[in-house]
């Protein structure tokens, strides 16, 4: 595994796939891009898991991957029980080719969002709603 830059931000080369994290206000982000394939999947579920926290949710961006190949969907297991285990949410960001590939479909409770924007707008919302449910209650009694 080798590291390169990606915009200040280390990326790592795991056998085709290149794999960089980064911390938002709203979410922890790991993006993928280059190919997916059963010699890189056990390196690729490790680093993405190790960034999976019970502080933020969590974004599997798989917009920049060229090329699904093998059992991609063992990744999307693997993050989805650890986000289960640490109480966090999570959102896979994919085209429509690479859903397909995963055979996702609409009924699966993993949210997807076709770009990082509007994943991590998803989260936004979400938080907003939480607020303005306990708004009402921290209001002041006589």
């Amino acid at each position: 595994m080798t590291t390169t830059f990606r915009y200040g931000n280390p990326a790592f080369d795991c056998d085709g796939a290149q794999i960089h994290a980064h911390c938002r206000q709203l979410a922890t982000v790991v993006g993928v891009s280059g190919a997916i394939h059963q010699g890189n999947l056990d390196r690729l579920t490790a680093y993405a898991s190790r960034f999976i926290l019970g502080d933020k949710p969590f974004v599997l961006d798989l917009s920049g991957v060229q090329s699904l190949r093998g059992d991609c969907g063992s990744l999307l297991d693997a993050v989805d029980e650890r986000c289960v285990a640490a109480g966090v949410e999570w959102a896979l960001v994919a085209c429509d080719e690479a859903v397909d590939a995963l055979g996702l479909t609409d009924d699966d409770p993993v949210t997807i969002a076709r770009s990082l924007p509007v994943a991590l707008n998803h989260f936004a919302d979400e938080i907003g709603a939480r607020r303005r449910l306990l708004l009402p209650m921290l209001g002041k009694t006589a």
